[in-house]
């Protein structure tokens, strides 16, 4: 009789569990909240027209809601950027967070275009779930679709702060899983600003 009556309990208990109401509206926050941009080169228009600001968002529903629906990085035209940067930093040199700063730069040749979607996917998940130490020195980051071959950037607000630079860049380094001879250099916003030539000098490598 007792063992019938612990089935029962047990069965009772099963009942209870299953009619326990799941709240789908829970969302998972952020430490941030992020707002992503759309760069389309028009020239008929000023490049700060050619910016667009997309969406915000600060939860992790919000953000693959977000990424389901708008085109992955291989299918924009070439001279189109996506940019993910911190709400309220605007993606240009001149915003008071990035103008003392640089960018973590990884260039793709032509035959690499197969592995830009993950690349920039494996970066914006670096940025919202804060994987480095210094997630503070982190502004956002640009991928930029060219012909010549493709780039990604990733921004930070001070080039002079060693220590933060090469941590970010190590961690960048190991999550796209860049082999150890290929080297990713990191150049200031104001060196790229005053270069005389096509090509900026790198401040770090790795």
């Amino acid at each position: 009789m007792s063992n019938l009556t612990e089935t029962e309990n047990d069965k009772q208990e099963k009942t209870e569990q299953i009619d326990i109401p799941i709240d789908y509206s829970i969302k998972h926050p952020l430490q941030n909240c992020w707002t992503l941009w759309y760069f389309e080169n028009d020239r008929n228009n000023s490049w700060e027209n050619n910016l667009k600001e997309i969406a915000s968002f600060q939860t992790v529903e919000d953000f693959w809601s977000l990424y389901n629906h708008i085109k992955l990085a291989s299918e924009l035209k070439q001279g189109c950027d996506y940019s993910l940067f911190k709400k309220g930093v605007k993606p240009m040199w001149e915003d008071e967070m990035n103008r003392r700063g640089g960018r973590w730069l990884i260039s793709l040749e032509k035959k690499q275009r197969q592995e830009l979607d993950r690349f920039w996917l494996d970066i914006i998940l670096c940025l919202i779930g804060e994987a480095f130490e210094n997630s503070d020195e982190v502004c956002g980051a640009v991928v930029n679709v060219r012909g010549k071959g493709d780039k990604i950037g990733l921004w930070t607000s001070d080039a002079n702060n060693t220590n933060a630079v090469l941590e970010i860049g190590r961690k960048v380094k190991d999550r796209l899983r860049i082999p150890t001879k290929v080297l990713i250099g990191y150049q200031s916003h104001k060196d790229t600003m005053d270069k005389s030539g096509s090509v900026t000098k790198s401040s770090y490598t790795l």
